[in-house]
This record gives C-alpha cells, sequence and structure tokens, in this order.
C-alpha cells in the first residue's frame, strides 16, 4: 500500500467516525445513563480502532496477508486491536440505539471477527514461524 492510499484510508476512517458520533449526537430519545455509558463506549473504541489502524500502517488488508508482523503500540498486548476495540464500540452503539436486537448483531461481529483472526493467525506463522508463536504467547487475543 502506497502513502496516498493509506492517508486515504485513514481519512476514510476519520469521516466516517465523525458521521457515526453525528448519528449518535441526534439519534432521538432521552440522553439517559445507558445512552452515556454507550456514547463513552463507542468514543473509546472508535478512538482506539483508529489509533490501531494507524500503527498497522501499510500492512493493514482486507484479506489475510502477511507483510510485516506488527509487534508495537496497542499490537505488543493484543494481536487484534482492531476487532477488540471495534466490538467496544458496536457494544457501546447498542446501548445508544437502545434497540435489543442490535446485540445480535453484536454476536454476529464477533464471531465473524474470531474466525477472521483464526485465518489471519495462521497466514502469520506460515510465514514468520516462531517468531509469530513468541508473540503470540506473550499477547492476549
Amino acid at each position: 500500500m502506497n502513502d496516498l492510499t493509506f492517508y486515504l484510508l485513514m481519512g476514510a476512517q476519520g469521516l466516517a467516525a465523525i458521521a457515526v458520533f453525528a448519528f449518535v449526537w441526534f439519534w432521538p430519545g432521552p440522553w439517559n445513563a445507558e445512552r452515556f455509558v454507550g456514547s463513552a463506549l463507542l468514543v473509546f473504541g472508535m478512538f482506539f480502532v483508529f489509533l490501531a489502524r494507524f500503527q498497522l500502517g501499510r500492512s493493514f488488508s482486507i484479506t489475510a496477508q502477511a507483510r510485516e508482523l506488527v509487534t508495537h503500540g496497542l499490537y505488543s498486548r493484543i494481536r487484534n486491536p482492531i476487532y477488540v476495540f471495534g466490538a467496544i464500540a458496536v457494544a457501546g452503539l447498542c446501548l445508544v440505539l437502545q434497540r435489543p436486537a442490535m446485540w445480535l448483531l453484536l454476536l454476529l461481529i464477533v464471531a465473524m471477527q474470531t474466525v477472521r483472526a483464526r485465518r489471519e493467525a495462521r497466514v502469520l506463522e506460515a510465514k514468520f514461524g516462531d517468531d509469530y508463536r513468541k508473540y503470540r504467547g506473550r499477547t492476549w487475543f
């Protein structure tokens, strides 16, 4: 991925975050405890998704690829921070929207991300071998 593509993707992610925050702000209904907690989780999750995506840099891809073993920043503790913090953001959105059926979406997302993480782990282990196994041993998910 070249610099222009990287910065365009980061910009698009930033604009999408702003759109989600605007959506939440103008969502009808009372600002009760559930909505405040959900908003906090959404902001927290989105911030760390953005940070993880930035730290992943040019190693980001839609399909499982092994360009580089990223082990710094958030990746020094969590192998898949985009998935973890993305799930936190979606949980926050579920609380904000206060629609019980939305929790099914979260379950579906977590299941899909777990499958995807396993697929990525196989690709990384095949390319980086012992280095990846050591990294996996000292990180969570």
